[in-house]
């Protein structure tokens, strides 16, 4: 089939719940893509983040190969060795003692916030049980993460929504002093609010929430969906921060390609959980914590994090020469190989559209923010490709 009768067959049958590009891919290799007409592509979004160590990595393929012909499925009402195996990973690389599997961030954060508000039961009260969040934050689109999220323009659809959230603008620690009550339990936020636009945590912000939380007896979680796992250029974006969380949420990059997500807490507060509290049918699988095994092992061997270090800054100062050689860019954001581009003009759609003919796939939040979320493989080569493609679009405009 040509692309034209797929995009006719996809407005048929599915429901129109996403603006899709007009390219249907078909297969997929490290930084690559490539479309059914054979076209190949250089991704700057991997799949937003979650080929976070390139397309098809052959780890991973033989990891799920090999255990797709062994087990599949038996729920969580059993023990299976690669779910073991990887919460002992996960629990030996971060701050936590316990984690609990999901399939995806959303769910992952629904499950932290049963976890708090029954720990905030048990311990701070019977009456605390709200969250604060920031503006422009994202933590999902179940109906309880939708009201975690910070965007009045996506909850307005759907009102009335789950009570529990107060929301305060991001970097001012005295619009959060205020925000807390007698019913505050915690304060939930991303090191990097991506879906949001890009806009980073200042260290002393997040430093100072940390101590806020510590003198009112407030849990600090972090949603680390899109940062964790070498994205910033360290394993954990809380690590640029030099602070701890309480809780902390997982997805994107974790299963290698594959949905999985988890959520990871401290002893205390992950034992106020207990047989019956929470639990998922798919949640840690076999098969998606043994492509998170092969993914984990990737990013040690093959140094991915200290690669997304080095690229990651090389990409950064690329993208700021360009916004010194023309009146576009108005700022350049994130650590690692989570960047963002704010431009002067609402024409960031419009670039992402004239990208893909040229062979090069980014990403546009709203009219004003370009993203991009290249695999953590990517190198300054890549990296030179893109530059050179974005320079042309913006000089279009500029």
């Amino acid at each position: 089939m040509d692309i034209n009768t797929y995009i006719e067959k996809e407005s048929r049958y599915h429901m129109h719940t996403y603006s899709r590009l007009p390219v249907v891919f078909v297969r997929g290799s490290g930084c690559r893509l490539w479309d059914v007409e054979g076209k190949e592509y250089l991704d700057f979004v991997s799949g937003l983040g979650m080929s976070s160590i390139g397309h098809c990595h052959p780890a991973v393929v033989k990891a799920v190969q090999s255990q797709i012909e062994e087990l599949i499925h038996v729920s969580n009402l059993y023990y299976t060795r690669p779910q073991i195996e990887l919460a002992e990973k996960l629990v030996g690389a971060s701050f936590g003692d316990k984690c609990f599997f999901a399939n995806s961030g959303a769910e992952a954060n629904e499950g932290v916030i049963k976890l708090v508000r029954k720990y905030a039961k048990q311990n701070l009260g019977e009456g605390k049980y709200e969250t604060v969040t920031a503006y422009r934050s994202f933590h999902g689109r179940t109906m309880k993460m939708l009201a975690a999220t910070g965007q009045p323009e996506k909850q307005k659809p759907f009102e009335p929504l789950p009570p529990g959230f107060v929301h305060v603008p991001l970097n001012d620690l005295g619009a959060l002093k205020e925000a807390i009550t007698e019913r505050t339990c915690a304060v939930m936020l991303e090191p990097i609010q991506g879906e949001g636009g890009v806009y980073p945590c200042e260290l002393d912000y997040l430093r100072g929430v940390r101590q806020i939380c510590d003198e009112k007896g407030l849990l600090l979680i972090l949603d680390e969906v899109q940062t964790g796992l070498g994205r910033t250029g360290k394993m954990f974006a809380y690590e640029h921060y030099g602070i701890e969380p309480d809780v902390m949420s997982l997805a994107k990059g974790l299963g290698g390609g594959l949905p999985i997500g988890t959520f990871i807490a401290k002893e205390e507060i992950a034992r106020a959980f207990e047989p019956g509290d929470h639990g998922s049918t798919f949640g840690g699988g076999p098969v998606v914590c043994s492509a998170a095994l092969a993914a984990l092992r990737v990013l040690d061997e093959e140094g991915l994090v200290e690669n997304c270090a080095r690229v990651g800054d090389y990409f950064k100062r690329k993208l700021e020469k360009l916004g010194r050689q023309g009146s576009m860019v108005r700022e350049v954001r994130g650590f690692g190989l989570m960047l963002g581009i704010e431009l002067e003009q609402g024409v960031a759609k419009d670039i992402v559209s004239r990208a893909l003919p040229k062979g090069v796939i980014i990403n546009n939040i709203g009219a004003n923010i370009l993203r991009f979320l290249p695999p953590l493989c990517i190198t300054e080569r890549e990296v030179d490709v893109v530059i050179e493609v974005l320079g042309e679009l913006l000089n279009e405009f500029d």
